[in-house]
């Protein structure tokens, strides 16, 4: 396998993993996927804010449509892009911010999502980036231009039967928590994790509110193997950071609980936790595995 293609293989093995996690939501036709969160899902807001967390230069894109960089954290597509095309849509879902597209063109897919950001205000302030709650409030600003351009009627069962995902997390612990000063003096690592759990709820709740009803919820990979974090583990000869990803596994239980627990309270909400954790795991521990070309 060419090593330009080992992050799209992942990705669509991710994909394939959330696809299967959302069987019951994919019952019904999904006429739109509406997407928040961080770089996992970024197809390229961040190149229309100051901010330095950026991914418009090569070699992101590589392996795109024309093989430029796009502002996606990745060499070619994101999950949500491939995610997006199993359900019979678009193969690639555009940034809301990106001038180049309009509002017919979101009325099937699109992303809010901000590299760098998290569900705590303060991990969006690191880097100068998208704050979730500012997410939420373009999604607003996309309700009220989907209506005026398709008509209250039809723009409310779009809003109604739309796919909205949420991938956001890691940010939180690893870009704050642990490497700013700030959130570790307030709160005790499991507290933290209680806090974002609670921004998360009403993230949820608001979007239900909002009309949502199908939704997968993220849960965070294990974070303790990314490069940055086996790169920083020279002390541990540079193998993924344990501590880390017991607490990822840790809190996906917590975010597990309360899609349950929404599940119940809302009524007629279809939320499902989309669950990357053991997947990636698997690939990072068992990678001849998956050395095979599609």
């Amino acid at each position: 396998m060419a090593m330009s293609s080992t992050p799209n293989i992942l990705l669509w093995l991710f994909s394939i993993h959330f696809l299967l996690s959302l069987v019951k939501i994919n019952e019904a036709k999904v006429p739109a996927i509406i997407v928040f969160g961080d770089s996992s899902v970024d197809a390229g807001n961040n190149n229309y804010i100051p901010t330095i967390a950026r991914s418009n230069f090569e070699p992101y894109g590589r392996d795109f449509n024309g093989g430029h960089p796009t502002g996606r954290f990745s060499n070619g597509k994101i999950a949500t892009d491939f995610i997006s095309q199993a359900f019979g849509l678009k193969g690639a879902i555009p940034a809301y911010l990106d001038p180049s597209y309009s509002i017919s063109d979101f009325a099937t897919g699109v992303t809010f999502a901000s590299a760098g950001t998290g569900y705590d205000n303060a991990t969006s302030n690191v880097l100068s980036v998208i704050p979730l709650w500012k997410e939420l409030e373009y999604y607003k600003d996309y309700q009220t231009k989907l209506r005026a351009n398709l008509g209250d009627g039809k723009a409310n069962d779009i809003i109604k039967d739309a796919l909205y995902m949420i991938s956001v997390g890691t940010n939180d612990f690893l870009e704050n928590y642990y490497a700013v000063p700030g959130r570790s003096s307030q709160y005790t690592i499991k507290e933290y994790e209680n806090f974002l759990v609670g921004i998360a709820g009403n993230f949820t709740k608001a979007l239900y509110d909002l009309g949502a009803r199908k939704i997968s919820l993220g849960g965070l990979p294990p974070m303790g193997c990314m490069p940055l974090e086996r790169t920083g583990n020279l002390m541990g000869g540079s193998e993924c950071v344990n501590s880390y990803n017991n607490l990822a596994a840790e809190f996906n239980s917590k975010l597990n609980d309360l899609v349950i627990k929404q599940n119940k309270e809302l009524n007629g909400m279809d939320m499902v936790f989309s669950d990357p954790y053991g997947i990636m795991l698997d690939i990072i521990q068992k990678p001849a595995f998956y050395d095979m070309i599609p």
